[in-house]
């Protein structure tokens, strides 16, 4: 059954036997466009996380899933945008960057390549909450990692099997 709210959409073409059944849909809209010239492309507020990713290594689930981390992290006004910016010309193959810009240039804060790989999701939030606000807690995120526990657990006796 075509929905009678959407205006914009053209109703499909229906059989006359269920055309004689179906009111008349109206096909101006019922609600005026704006004209071209109010709207204002949005500023580029800072802080603001750019994470630059190889599509040809097909690191897209890996650069979003970074973005929703660090935005659930972060939440406006700690980090007020973060863009996603794949690649996929041979000078950037095998690129994951995450870069910050806190209104006076950007900060690289990982490099896959110099870094030897992707970054934990840990180090990356402490490495984000050191340059956009030091005194910021991050919970378990803050604790060490499993071989510094591991290595903690061994000296005290607890150590696992």
């Amino acid at each position: 059954m075509v929905d009678p709210t959407c205006i914009d959409c053209a109703p499909p073409e229906t059989s006359t036997i269920a055309t004689a059944s179906v009111p008349a849909i109206a096909t101006t809209p019922a609600v005026a466009q704006a004209e071209p010239p109010a709207f204002e492309p949005p500023r580029m507020l800072t802080p603001h996380v750019v994470i630059e990713f190889c599509d040809r290594c097909r690191w897209a689930p890996r650069a979003s899933w970074t973005q929703t981390e660090l935005m659930l992290t972060f939440p406006p006004p700690l980090i007020a945008s973060i863009t996603l910016q794949p690649h996929n010309t041979p000078e950037t193959g095998g690129m994951f960057r995450v870069w910050l810009d806190r209104g006076n240039g950007f900060d690289l804060v990982w490099d896959r390549k110099t870094e030897g790989g992707f970054p934990e999701l840990k180090v990356l939030k402490q490495r984000v909450r050191n340059l956009v606000q030091p005194d910021m807690h991050l919970g378990h995120s803050d604790k060490g990692g499993k071989q510094k526990e591991g290595a903690a657990g061994a000296e005290s006796g607890q150590g696992g099997a």
